[in-house]
């Protein structure tokens, strides 16, 4: 049976892309949370607390990431930050999703930085005519993490199609997050592949619907890693420390993959 052409590359983005390691997300979320709280304390209804605010919002984040590893519905930020206002005595009637939205003046978040080898790897595949994807599962519009690519100059990259499980309404490995992509990039699984970091939502979740899954190892999360590969019996079809090391594997798999077809 001949291998399939390559037609496209699936990235998923927290961790492949860009590094969260040195993140400063707590401060980062009650600073623009203030945000939210100011302009709706000041133009939308009065508010208890600037604390009660910012306790609800946390307790219902953890309810609806509970919830969704336990069922794959995604949480969104705006709905969380909307029912938030809504135990606080907010009308639903007099919340602007939108507003609130930009209120919360998403952005990138301070530590966070691209990986060196994604702004040196993704020029060599966007040579090939290759298409690319991001599927994140992100509680965040994807409008709002299109801010980040911007910032981190990967937006240019991902012209074809971005996907936040937030938009889709589904986490990662839920199929419906990966159908989503394969139809937003119109091709087929097996000519796809996808690269992650995370071995349940990206490895067995893309191999679920018949992609090539590659995981990038994450040094900080090796150990652990590899303990939930074995537990769950999922074995990649590559594993990377650079996405260097992904042009490799390509090379093997897709030989001339690099010469971009002609029109």
């Amino acid at each position: 049976m001949a291998q399939a052409t390559l037609k496209a590359i699936l990235f998923d983005m927290d961790d492949t892309l860009i590094d969260w390691s040195q993140r400063e997300w707590n401060t980062y979320r009650q600073d623009h949370l203030e945000l939210v709280y100011n302009y709706v304390n000041a133009d939308v209804h009065p508010l208890a607390a600037p604390d009660d605010f910012y306790e609800t919002v946390s307790q219902l984040f953890n309810e609806a990431w509970t919830a969704g590893y336990q069922g794959s519905r995604a949480p969104h930020v705006g709905s969380i930050m909307a029912q938030a206002l809504q135990n606080m005595g907010v009308p639903a009637d007099r919340i602007d999703h939108d507003a609130m939205l930009k209120a919360y003046n998403w952005g990138p978040v301070k530590g966070v930085v691209v990986f060196p080898d994604a702004l040196e790897v993704l020029p060599i595949i966007s040579a090939a005519n290759i298409k690319t994807a991001i599927v994140t599962n992100s509680a965040q519009p994807m409008w709002m993490r299109d801010i980040e690519l911007r910032a981190y100059g990967l937006l240019d990259h991902f012209i074809d199609c971005r996907l936040s499980a937030a938009d889709v309404g589904y986490l990662k490995p839920h199929r419906a997050i990966f159908e989503a992509a394969l139809n937003c990039l119109n091709v087929q699984p097996d000519e796809a592949i996808f690269v992650g970091d995370n071995p349940e939502a990206d490895i067995a979740g893309a191999q679920s619907m018949g992609m090539r899954a590659v995981l990038r190892i994450i040094p900080s999360r090796e150990v652990t890693d590899r303990e939930i590969l074995d537990k769950a019996n999922i074995v990649p079809d590559g594993t990377i420390d650079t996405l260097h090391d992904l042009l490799a594997l390509l090379d093997n798999w897709y030989p001339g993959w690099r010469i971009a077809p002609q029109p």
